[in-house]
């Protein structure tokens, strides 16, 4: 069974890249790629291309390697070196641009050994490929029933074979030290290759397993996200979340990582904010912040004295907080915060609009049918209680005319 991608196609058996530039929106071409737009740049005369593509194996794994005179695109199935044998691996950079990864990611090429690409990988190679990864699932499913065997308290959560089917690498998360000599015994006689065991942690295996977040859309650590930051809850409360781990947590079980991305823009907002702890002197008593509207720049207070005003808030604006604070540096005390709320309130009121619909007609309803259901109901509950009351007469006369009688 062939398995053609948009990064493995296959006309005339020939195994060629997508040639897409990573722009391509069908298969694993979206999966962690980087668009190249660098790639329609000619190169200055005399100058020669970059020496090293980056290679993108299964899932997050990618690495760079010598280009080895090859002439290579974004998309082409290239066979590099490997620990033992040789590995296969899609392009997924090529040019200037690797070298801008290269010092993102601090990848000297002086200092640690570059493996290099053997050639493009042909047909025979391909077929391998795609066998070994078909042979995937069932090995991990194996791998499992091994694991529960042995009673060992670990997770295999992902399995992948080299290129050539020499080794095998699972992929596991355990939160202690975990003693697998002899599970790597057995899946060494049960699955006659090399066996290696890459421990990995709660954030790496979301990203290689994949998923929806509750936002709707794919994670952003198995799509676009290649760095994993600390997450602390001193994020959450900078935005003023409420420090709920279960609406707080992804996939993963830790806490999200879009909680760093919006952090930025509420510490630059908070930086003309007074501090929480700070207390404003009025001549009615101090008074503590309850909360903070950080981008509409609204703070509400409450007097310290919770007996007789604790329970009520009165709404500032961010002007009037470090005014009041201004005078206390002075020490001097501000007006009570009736004052201030109040003040606020008149400068919220909107002028009146006096905007005129062009049509002259500002009701919703002017385009419906006048349905003159009511009218007949209220004809017909008429006629009903002059019915009822002739009824009613004739039954009375009826009754005095028997008792005369």
């Amino acid at each position: 069974m062939k398995i053609e991608t948009c990064d493995i196609q296959i006309p005339d058996k020939k195994p060629v890249g997508c040639s897409k530039i990573g722009t391509c929106d069908m298969g694993s071409c979206t999966k962690l790629t980087t668009f190249d737009w660098l790639y329609d740049i000619p190169l200055a005369t005399g100058e020669k291309l970059f020496p090293y593509v980056e290679v993108r194996f299964k899932n997050s794994r990618k690495s760079f390697y010598h280009r080895n005179d090859l002439d290579l695109n974004v998309g082409d199935v290239v066979a590099v070196e490997a620990a033992s044998g040789h590995d296969i691996g899609v392009v997924s950079m090529v040019g200037k641009l690797v070298k801008l990864q290269m010092k993102k990611k601090k990848f000297d090429p002086d200092e640690k050994e570059v493996l290099k690409v053997y050639r493009k990988a042909s047909q025979k190679d391909i077929d391998k490929w795609q066998s070994l990864r078909l042979k995937e699932e069932e090995v991990k499913y194996k791998s499992r029933e091994y694991v529960i065997k042995h009673n060992l308290q670990m997770k295999i959560s992902d399995v992948e074979f080299q290129g050539d089917g020499t080794k095998v690498t699972f992929y596991y998360t355990a939160e202690n030290r975990v003693d697998f000599r002899q599970l790597i015994k057995d899946l060494a006689r049960e699955f006659s290759t090399r066996i290696e065991m890459r421990q990995i942690g709660y954030r790496q295996e979301a990203a290689r397993l994949g998923g929806i977040g509750s936002c709707g859309r794919e994670l952003c650590c198995s799509t676009w996200l290649t760095d994993f930051r600390s997450v602390s809850t001193t994020a959450a409360k900078y935005q003023q979340l409420s420090l709920n781990m279960q609406k707080l947590a992804g996939q993963c079980g830790k806490l999200k990582c879009c909680l760093n991305f919006e952090l930025d823009s509420y510490l630059d907002a908070l930086a003309d904010f007074p501090e929480h702890n700070r207390q404003l002197i009025t001549e009615k008593g101090n008074a503590k912040l309850i909360k903070t509207d950080i981008f509409k720049k609204y703070l509400w207070y409450a007097y310290v004295d919770v007996e007789e005003n604790g329970n009520t808030w009165h709404k500032l604006s961010l002007e009037q907080v470090n005014e009041i604070i201004e005078m206390n540096d002075n020490e001097k005390k501000a007006g009570s915060l009736e004052e201030y709320s109040t003040d606020l309130a008149m400068q919220e009121i909107l002028p009146e609009d006096d905007f005129e619909n062009v049509v002259g007609q500002d009701n919703i309803n002017r385009f419906d049918e006048v349905k003159p259901r009511k009218k007949k109901r209220k004809k017909r509950r008429k006629k009903n209680s002059k019915t009822t009351n002739q009824k009613s007469s004739r039954k009375n006369e009826n009754r005095n005319g028997k008792n005369k009688k």
